[in-house]
């Protein structure tokens, strides 16, 4: 069965966000004109996460050998139920995943906001980085300008940080030099996980939105290959990039034990009024701890990829006086912060449910 092509209007109410509309670009994605439906009067999220009305948008099909997948993931599901991982995952690893996921919160090491072994948090989280070497860690030698310039508008990325095929996504991103609005979507996740409901019709990950060119998309290895073709100087993305998820992907879910799959009990009913900002690349050992934090409070973020050669390396070393990540910006509070185990403590502290009170 392939995937659908959404078509109507839908109404969509206001979740309690505001910002104004921006005027977008008309669509220029490089796809097939076939592969492509209009959806007049749909929504995006701007900024801090409003929904707009916008005159048009563009969604891609998947590609025919992924579109199989969707199939399951398409029925009604309680929340109890909302663990849905990614619209790439195979029917086989969807039951596996339904398994795992349980079995990796008992071995997660409980409330992530208590005290941590240190020294384990960060042999697993190397470990994880271990895996997936290369991706994630450097800038294409291909990308040799500020991509900014080709993207105005921050993209928009629904994901958590436990999903293999989000981090395919997010490996793309380091390797292609592209900032991102990230907004995490764990497992007990109401908000934005319905945003993308609301949006795209379906509750899968990664979902992307592209206010250039209005797109919206499910399926990471469709996502990637926009991205490539969008802001990769017409390149193809690695074909060993697209595959190891399926053998390495895994990996770093497995030995960080599903942090960054579920939402902290704690975690604030609201979003802060200003999203945060985080200075990392995917694949740093230290930075992927801060973001199953982030993750885990169901705080939306602006992520600054700063792989090796990335053009922003100047405004990190204006930001912190240093080249090293993870970094933290938080504007609600004039907070910055550049230690992993500072941040931990201060994201726990100040965004709890019981200190938003």
């Amino acid at each position: 069965m392939r995937n659908r092509v959404l078509t109507g209007t839908m109404a969509i109410p206001s979740l309690g966000f505001s910002m104004a509309s921006s005027t977008l670009r008309h669509p220029i994605a490089s796809f097939p004109a076939s592969t492509f439906s209009s959806h007049r009067f749909s929504k995006r999220i701007s900024g801090n996460g409003t929904w707009v009305r916008e005159r048009r948008s563009i969604y891609v099909k998947s590609s025919s050998s992924e579109s199989k997948s969707d199939e399951a993931t398409q029925k009604p599901t309680s929340a109890s139920e909302n663990a849905t991982v990614s619209s790439d995952t195979s029917g086989n690893s969807s039951s596996f995943l339904s398994v795992l996921c349980p079995l990796l919160k008992l071995f997660s090491g409980g409330d992530p906001s208590g005290q941590r072994n240190h020294a384990l948090e960060v042999a697993t989280s190397s470990l994880a980085s271990a895996a997936r070497l290369p991706w994630g860690s450097r800038v294409s030698s291909d990308i040799n300008q500020d991509v900014s310039s080709k993207s105005p508008l921050r993209l928009q990325l629904f994901e958590f940080e436990a999903c293999p095929f989000c981090r395919r996504v997010r490996e793309a991103m380091t390797e292609l030099d592209l900032s991102v609005e990230v907004y995490p979507c764990p497992k007990g996740s109401v908000r934005h996980r319905e945003m993308v409901r609301r949006s795209g019709g379906k509750e899968m990950f990664p979902f992307l939105i592209d206010p250039n060119t209005d797109t919206l998309m499910y399926e990471s290895g469709d996502i990637v290959k926009y991205l490539f073709k969008q802001y990769g100087n017409v390149r193809d993305p690695s074909t060993v990039l697209l595959e190891s998820t399926l053998f390495t992907g895994w990996m770093p879910t497995l030995l960080r034990a599903g942090r960054g799959m579920s939402l902290w009990d704690k975690a604030p009913t609201d979003p802060p009024p200003k999203m945060l900002e985080l200075f990392s690349y995917e694949n740093n050992s230290y930075a992927r701890l801060v973001r199953e934090a982030l993750c885990e409070l169901e705080l939306p973020y602006v992520l600054h990829n700063i792989g090796e050669g990335s053009t922003r390396m100047r405004s990190l070393l204006n930001a912190s006086g240093s080249n090293k990540v993870p970094f933290l910006v938080d504007p609600n509070t004039g907070v910055q912060l550049g230690d992993y185990q500072k941040i931990l403590a201060y994201l726990f502290k100040t965004y709890s449910s019981a200190a938003s009170a």
